[in-house]
């Protein structure tokens, strides 16, 4: 079994030690950093634990024998693109259990026609992590509402809608949010 620890770790710019602290129980970053090198075993209990700190799903953090993957040529930061000191690969993205999407019909804010983008599901209690990110909530009558949450009061959520000129809305706790996790865009 190989891990995507350390990927996913990256991906979403936290430490050893910042993984390590939010771990329930928390434990040590060396210990966080064995089991990505597989230096330690990670069983079943581990893997959960991991995910849940970083806030995905334990399959993400899997890379499956079926599973597709990219090699990478090149890494691209402010100085340009340069060669990878050591190999490494792209994995298709995983679907989440609770995860939903949203197409884009016609551009507006940062999204463009044709745009697939992939929510993740969060319950009320999770609704102040999502804070200044892009949220779809869910409305009465089967419609919907996408933007920015920008602020929650009380039993209330203020959303920011994407559109030039719009006013802020403001929606009673919905059920559920589904934030934006993924873009998915030709080019």
């Amino acid at each position: 079994m190989i891990s995507r620890i350390r990927e996913v770790r990256k991906a979403k710019s936290l430490t050893l030690d910042d993984v390590a602290k939010r771990c329930e129980p928390p434990t040590t970053a060396q210990t966080v950093g064995r089991l990505e090198t597989g230096m330690r075993t990670l069983s079943l209990g581990w893997l959960n634990r991991i995910a849940d700190a970083l806030g995905v799903d334990s399959s993400v953090l899997l890379a499956l024998p079926d599973q597709e993957e990219l090699p990478m040529a090149a890494i691209l930061d402010h100085k340009g693109a340069h060669a990878l000191e050591k190999e490494q690969s792209v994995f298709q993205p995983s679907i989440e259990p609770a995860m939903i999407a949203l197409r884009v019909k016609s551009s507006v804010g940062d999204y463009r026609t044709g745009d697939d983008v992939w929510l993740s599901r969060r319950t009320p209690d999770q609704y102040a992590a999502a804070l200044n990110r892009d949220i779809l909530v869910p409305r009465p009558a089967g419609r919907f509402l996408f933007g920015r949450l920008i602020g929650r009061e009380g039993d209330k959520i203020q959303i920011l809608p994407l559109g030039a000129g719009s006013r802020q809305q403001v929606v009673k706790d919905p059920e559920w949010i589904g934030v934006a996790t993924r873009l998915v865009r030709e080019l």
